[in-house]
């Protein structure tokens, strides 16, 4: 996401001078996968488990998803979303195709011991190539309508190949934001699990002093609607990439009885320790619910 320019004169000038030679010089230092590299990626996480990569329809976009091979009957689904993956090159150069170099939302998916599926962001995974699949749905308009229309329609096909009553959605990063999105426009979701997301990025915009998401959907404004959605929102302690100001913001435009859950985890950043901790945290969310799987 490109940053606000608050400065001006020769001292911004040189700033981002400096800026752009330190990117260069970590760029020849680490070289980011290409998109068949990120694909292959996924395509052995998931294999190592058994599962397999579709291609899921919609009226805007083709999603990836990947599933194991025979999905058995379900009573709720637990689908895992992906995060914004490799949007931005720098913060002033998006990315040629949004496909994650590390899926973490798939890992955590993998992990899952009940049914669960795992479904990719527009444009992520080569479906960049197609049409619309341009730069600002993993830029400005992540959270377009379009964007939460088509994961919706996605969602649909995941909870009919699953026979699925229910929908418990976990997201992490943009993907919690996405899942909150769905979760106010859903009537079947049995609950609702981020992960170091941007549930207000209004004011997480404005709280990394970046450019706001002009045209894209803010989970806080849906409040009434996701009020009566049991909600548990983790944030790592030491997550300099969201942080809590965005989550906090987002729990208080609830009313106080039906506030959220905003679980702050120690010495957790942005990446690590999900992985390693999963799946407990979902375990223990279903637990304070008194949601049962079965």
């Amino acid at each position: 996401m490109n940053k606000g320019k608050t400065e001006s004169g020769c001292g911004y000038v040189a700033r981002r001078m400096l800026t752009a030679a330190m990117l260069l010089l970590v760029a020849a230092c680490v070289q980011i996968p290409d998109l068949a590299q990120r694909r292959s990626t996924a395509d052995t996480l998931a294999a190592e488990h058994g599962w397999q990569a579709t291609s899921l329809p919609s009226d805007s976009f083709r999603l990836r998803a990947y599933l194991p091979p025979a999905p058995v009957a379900a009573n709720m689904l637990t689908v895992y979303l992906e995060g914004d993956g490799l949007a931005w090159l720098s913060p002033d150069t998006p990315s040629a195709d949004p496909t994650p170099t590390n899926p973490l939302a798939l890992q955590l998916a993998l992990r899952d011991r009940q049914p669960a599926a795992y479904l990719a962001r527009p444009c992520q995974y080569g479906s960049a190539e197609e049409s619309p699949c341009r730069q600002v749905f993993w830029t400005r308009l992540r959270f377009a309508p379009e964007v939460v229309q088509a994961s919706n329609q996605a969602l649909d096909q995941l909870k009919q190949r699953f026979r699925a009553q229910r929908l418990l959605l976990v997201g992490y990063s943009g993907g919690g934001t996405l899942a909150a999105l769905l979760a106010a426009r859903r009537q079947d979701v049995a609950g609702l699990i981020t992960i170091a997301s941007s549930l207000d990025h209004l004011v997480w915009a404005q709280d990394k002093r970046l450019s706001p998401l002009t045209g894209s959907l803010n989970p806080a404004d849906d409040w009434r609607r996701l009020q009566w959605v049991p909600q548990r929102h983790y944030v790592g302690t030491l997550d300099k990439q969201v942080g809590r100001m965005p989550v906090a913001a987002y729990v208080a435009r609830f009313p106080v009885e039906r506030r959220p859950e905003l679980v702050e985890m120690p010495d957790f950043d942005h990446h690590c320790c999900w992985l390693q901790h999963w799946p407990a945290l979902k375990l223990d969310a279903l637990a304070r619910w008194h949601l049962s799987v079965d």
